[in-house]
């Protein structure tokens, strides 16, 4: 029971933490919409939907680098 209260609790790495700050700094700067922020803990990514037409989509990895999603 214990493991799965674990993997309910999957949280980004600090790398991600301070990336996905950045970027969404850098979004609202420029005056774009965040619409859709969600961590995957299954594939352990971190999703950024933005823009007026939902036009900018980044991902950033385990790591903290981060990249736009085509």
């Amino acid at each position: 029971m214990l493991h799965i209260f674990e993997e309910c609790l999957a949280l980004p790495t600090e790398k991600q933490k301070d990336t996905a700050i950045f970027v969404c700094q850098l979004l609202s700067n420029l005056y774009q919409p965040i619409n859709v922020f969600r961590y995957d803990k299954r594939i352990k990514t971190l999703s950024i939907l933005a823009g007026i037409n939902d036009s900018l989509e980044i991902v950033i990895n385990e790591n903290g680098f981060w990249d736009f999603e085509s």
